[in-house]
């Protein structure tokens, strides 16, 4: 274990090339500050300093070790307030999740961008993937937050948030009969149609409550296709395949082979958004992510 004191010795000898003037800049006496150097050569068995009539020179061996000892000396400084920071949340990293149509929302960017403004010390690590593949990576600590679609309140190890509701569209193929009526429909006017949705074992959450919502409107959705992934859904209507009931957030997509409906008749249909974080022993970052994602939750709440 290499010996700071020492460390910090050998950069006075070097920058003084005396060794009064070295054990002065020190506030010591010479005969320890020679023994320090002593001890330092005894440890890495070189010689690191030449002994000239009027001072010290450092050998080869020497400038090596001083370039070395800079930095380390400077890396040591900084340490303390380091930790502080990451005590605090400012430092460190904090791996994100969400699913494929949460990041859609202008809402996750916007707050994982003004986390990063806040704290650049904190480096983000994002992934995406299905709901169940979320909460498996949270409970095993691959990630440390994730915007999810289904409140999955049951896994009593994670923390759930609400953070906003949206509402949902019908999306039909551009030419379908019911793209080309202007003004509300009406979900029950779905009722024939074959539906591509979300895999439920990926998203439950919106595959239960487009079937719940249906249901509601006095029919059965006939499912003719689940998709993967949001996009893969959409891709799928585009083709003329079916209709979707997706997240109005979904638009940002585009696509002229898309028609989007706003749709009445069916209270309580809605695309929630929530936050997961682990119950136990969250990270200084975690709590610190969490906080601002409640503040701008708050604020876009109050705004309407």
């Amino acid at each position: 274990m290499i010996d700071l004191r020492r460390l910090r010795a050998f950069v006075a000898l070097a920058e003084e090339s005396h060794v009064t003037r070295a054990a002065e800049r020190l506030g010591m006496q010479q005969p320890p500050l020679t023994r320090l150097l002593r001890g330092l050569e005894t440890e890495f068995g070189v010689l690191l300093m030449h002994r000239l009539p009027r001072g010290v020179k450092p050998t080869e061996a020497g400038k090596t070790l001083l370039t070395e000892a800079r930095t380390l000396l400077a890396r040591a400084e900084k340490l303390p307030e380091i930790v502080r920071r990451a005590a605090r949340g400012e430092h460190g990293s904090l791996a994100v999740g969400f699913t494929s149509s949460a990041a859609l929302h202008p809402f996750v960017p916007a707050v994982l961008r003004e986390f990063r403004d806040r704290l650049p010390g904190v480096k983000v690590i994002l992934e995406e993937a299905g709901t169940a593949e979320l909460v498996d990576a949270l409970l095993h600590e691959r990630l440390d937050a994730a915007f999810v679609r289904s409140p999955v309140g049951s896994v009593a190890a994670l923390l759930v948030d609400p953070v906003l509701d949206e509402p949902m569209l019908a999306a039909l193929p551009a030419r379908h009969r019911l793209a080309l009526v202007a003004g509300p429909l009406a979900l029950a006017e779905l009722a024939t149609e074959e539906f591509i949705l979300y895999r439920r074992s990926t998203g439950p959450g919106l595959y239960d409550a487009i079937v719940a919502a249906c249901r509601q409107a006095g029919f059965s959705p006939t499912v003719a296709q689940e998709a993967p992934r949001l996009p893969a859904t959409l891709s799928l209507v585009a083709a003329g395949l079916g209709v979707s009931i997706v997240p109005a957030s979904m638009q940002r997509l585009g696509g002229e082979d898309i028609a989007y409906r706003v749709l009445v008749g069916c209270p309580g249909l809605s695309a929630p958004i929530h936050l997961a974080t682990r119950q136990a022993n969250p990270s200084p970052a975690v709590s610190q992510f969490r906080r601002l994602v409640q503040r701008v939750s708050s604020q876009r709440a109050a705004e309407g």
